[in-house]
């Protein structure tokens, strides 16, 4: 039977720290960036961690400003249109529902803060339809909303309900602009 003796205190001492300084390693190029976001060396980066630190299990998403509600009509002569648009964060959310007495040409889209012209504008969704319902995300900050004309010889009365994280609100009509008073964040 053979006989074992433990390692003399310099062994321990030295495998302590190899031990701590692998941890370290670990701690700084998986940890971290993975856990935290957080990426001194750059490899979370390299290695695609960092992603994972933005990962979340939960549906519920906060919010630091009220929410707001809205509800508008507008009247739509033959050939006569309108453009209405909520001022949204990036990641802000809208939840809409318009309704129209007969069919309307519509363009959702937005317009980039600080852009000049149409060559930023986005748009999401386009067609002609008496309504439509969802819910938007705004991809960044800028006003987002719709478009729409009345192609028909007959009046159509347009009635817009929304609820969400949206600062204000802007009319485009008969060739100039107007903010619309909004109701105070709930």
């Amino acid at each position: 039977m053979s006989h074992s003796t433990p390692p003399d205190t310099p062994t321990l001492l030295l495998a302590t720290a190899g031990a701590a300084a692998l941890a370290g390693v670990v701690l700084l190029t998986a940890v971290l960036p993975a856990e935290f976001g957080i990426d001194p060396l750059g490899v979370g980066q390299a290695l695609g961690l960092l992603d994972l630190a933005d990962a979340s299990d939960s549906p519920l998403e906060s919010h630091s400003n009220g929410h707001r509600r809205d509800r508008v009509e507008f009247i739509l002569e033959p050939y006569q249109s309108v453009e209405y648009k909520y001022q949204l964060g990036a990641g802000d959310t809208l939840i809409f529902s318009w309704q129209a007495e007969g069919e309307l040409l519509f363009d959702m889209h937005a317009d980039p803060e600080g852009s000049e012209g149409d060559e930023d504008v986005e748009s999401f969704s386009k067609g002609t339809a008496a309504s439509d319902s969802g819910v938007y995300r705004a991809p960044f900050t800028g006003i987002h909303g719709w478009f729409w004309e009345n192609r028909s010889f007959n009046e159509v009365v347009l009635r817009l309900d929304s609820a969400g994280y949206y600062d204000s609100s802007v009319v485009f009509r008969d060739g100039g602009s107007y903010d619309r008073n909004l109701d105070p964040a709930l």
